[in-house]
């Protein structure tokens, strides 16, 4: 499962957990059945650490909570959406590498890896 630095985001706070956060935001929409889900969990658990006080990175779950992909039109998974201010900066359809997902987070910290 998720890594203890990994944060869960729901329906129910994915306002105020996200959207209002001041820390740039890295959400995996995922589902228990979704096989490249499970691949990407330790890439994005590696992410919760290592950005552990810069930025908020965590998971959605997909089959127990449908209103915020809907909301954001994920209509395949895994989809990645780094957010700032409540905006989505960039986004990641299908598996990714770790470096990826870094280089997109460094930049929008405004540091190199």
């Amino acid at each position: 499962m998720a890594g203890a630095d990994t944060f869960e985001f729901t329906d129910g706070n994915f306002e105020q957990e996200a959207l209002q956060s001041d820390l740039p935001v890295l959400v995996d929409f995922w589902a228990e059945w979704c096989a490249p889900c499970k691949a990407l969990g330790p890439t994005i658990d590696s992410l919760a650490s290592h950005y552990k006080d810069k930025a908020r990175i965590g998971k959605l779950n997909t089959e127990t909570n449908t209103q915020v992909p809907a909301t954001y039109g994920v209509s395949a998974i895994p989809t990645v959406i780094l957010m700032k201010g409540g905006e989505i900066v960039e986004k990641f359809v299908g598996l990714r590498g770790e470096k990826d997902f870094k280089d997109a987070i460094d930049n929008l910290l405004g540091q190199t890896a």
